[in-house]
């Protein structure tokens, strides 16, 4: 197993899915890793509220990294796509030591911030060492395939999601949120069968996935991250399903990983949490 710290420094900088909900008044779990990764006291954090529509958005999260022990926070009030060519904003990213995306809408998010270079600035970033986290719509857009929308509570069935671009932070993972609470798993099923080589993050209300650079993840928060490994299907009747049509998929792995579970996305391989590792057989298993 290749295990993934919350400070590791090589490499990649982490991304952090967040499923929407999080704790913002009590122990603030996430945010805290997410400080923490930052630089702590010397963090330079900066907030891109874009998908919201609330304009006090930016300020409450710069509140929370703030009292959280951030160096700095600031944020990014980016409400159309002239405000990306902003060369005041490109300086933020520059020097940001964490970089965070806010929850709204994701065909806000992406339909504002797609293509510019800002994202590639973000990008940049992320590849030299930034850890960027994003939350609900901002954790759907941080995968190369985003989840663009799409029906819960429902099997998976051709029809059932709508894909869009997302600003392409990783390509091995596609990511959905709110999952548990809104029943989404028949859509991130549907997503997955798309093309079986994404391993699909289906991750709930107050829980990030927190992806280290050696594409190890780390479930931190009080719900589950679902797992999707649809590589080795032996049968899909994806290709050949008529709008609306149950789909059959024969082969999918599914795990559902808990806090401190971690996952190797390279090896498509889940463990439990280090002090489950190693238990002998002999151990206390009578019920």
């Amino acid at each position: 197993m290749c295990a993934t710290t919350l400070t590791d420094e090589n490499g990649r900088g982490f991304i952090i899915p967040i499923g929407g909900g999080e704790d913002r008044v009590k122990e603030m779990q996430i945010h805290s890793k997410f400080v923490e990764l930052s630089g702590g006291a010397d963090a330079y954090i900066v907030v891109i509220p874009t998908a919201s529509m609330l304009s006090e958005t930016g300020e409450d999260y710069n509140r929370i990294f703030s009292s959280l022990g951030a160096g700095k926070v600031e944020y990014l009030p980016i409400t159309r796509r002239l405000d990306c060519d902003n060369p005041t904003f490109f300086e933020m990213l520059d020097r940001a030591t964490g970089i965070f995306i806010t929850g709204g809408n994701q065909l806000r998010l992406s339909a504002i911030l797609g293509g510019t270079l800002l994202v590639t600035k973000i990008r940049r970033q992320n590849a030299a060492g930034v850890p960027v986290a994003g939350t609900s719509a901002g954790a759907s857009i941080m995968s190369e395939h985003m989840v663009a929308g799409g029906q819960g509570n429902e099997s998976p069935a051709e029809g059932t999601v709508t894909l869009a671009p997302g600003i392409g932070l990783t390509n091995a993972v596609i990511i959905d949120q709110h999952f548990t609470q809104r029943n989404r798993l028949g859509r991130l099923l549907t997503a997955s069968s798309f093309n079986p080589f994404l391993i699909g993050l289906g991750i709930d209300e107050d829980t990030a996935a927190f992806i280290g650079p050696d594409n190890v993840l780390e479930v931190v928060g009080s719900g589950t991250v679902t797992v999707v490994d649809a590589s080795k299907l032996t049968h899909s009747s994806m290709w050949d399903a008529k709008p609306g049509e149950a789909l059959s998929l024969i082969g999918l792995r599914l795990d559902v990983l808990g806090e401190g579970c971690r996952y190797d996305l390279k090896a498509r391989v889940g463990y439990p949490p280090p002090q489950f590792l190693g238990l002998s057989s002999g151990s206390d298993t009578d019920t």
